[in-house]
């Protein structure tokens, strides 16, 4: 039985092959242009689009892509992609516990990144800040135990509404930008609560991505 069962598929294969070859062969002694199963396959099965950042939705022409990722607890540490370029994560072995900061200098395209748990350092980087700059922040752990008012003012100035009650071990992810006349629309907060903890002793892990106008007002 096993020895029939196999011959009828040998038989069906030589069949097939057969007639592939029948057809081929056909068509071109007719001039017809013959298409191979597999790019017939390729056209009718669309493939998915990837748009920068893997973001949902892919931006407009005159705006930027993003995608801004916070920290887990303590353990995995947070993320930051502009305009499909990742200029903080876990992989890259750049980020820190406390506020995590990536500028971006839209006219030339240039990225900063730096994590701060110290005043000094960060007020040191906050400060030179360009007209025009957008500021991505992220928090890991705990970005608020040494924030000074002088700190959550530039942060404020920049457009963010949760600056100045940010708590220990508050969730926080911003976009910002230095002259924004307004408050930003990108930006999520979440505090640490006991009742609302998904983790312990720690909120649960923020995600945003979006589009940002490459023009500043």
């Amino acid at each position: 039985m096993r020895v029939t069962g196999l011959l009828r598929v040998l038989a069906v294969i030589i069949t097939l092959a057969g007639t592939w070859f029948f057809v081929q062969t056909y068509l071109s002694n007719t001039g017809q242009k013959f298409v191979s199963l597999r790019s017939w396959l390729g056209k009718a099965v669309s493939q998915p689009v990837k748009n920068k950042c893997n973001n949902a939705k892919s931006c407009p022409e005159n705006y930027y892509a993003f995608k801004i990722i916070s920290g887990a607890a303590n353990v995995v540490g947070p993320s930051m992609c502009f305009e499909g370029t990742v200029f903080m994560s876990s992989v890259k072995n750049n980020i820190g516990r406390g506020l995590n900061i990536v500028l971006v200098n839209g006219e030339y395209f240039q990225g900063e990144a730096a994590g701060f748990r110290y005043v000094k350092l960060l007020l040191n980087f906050l400060k030179p800040i360009q007209e025009g700059t957008i500021v991505l922040i992220a928090s890991y752990d705990d970005p608020a135990t040494k924030l000074n008012d002088e700190e959550r003012g530039i942060f404020t100035s920049l457009g963010s509404s949760y600056a100045a009650k940010l708590a220990f071990r508050d969730n926080w992810i911003f976009l910002g930008a230095k002259g924004l006349h307004a408050k930003s629309p990108f930006e999520q907060h979440i505090k640490n609560s006991k009742e609302t903890n998904k983790y312990d002793g720690w909120p649960e892990m923020l995600e945003m991505e979006g589009c940002v106008p490459k023009k500043i007002d």
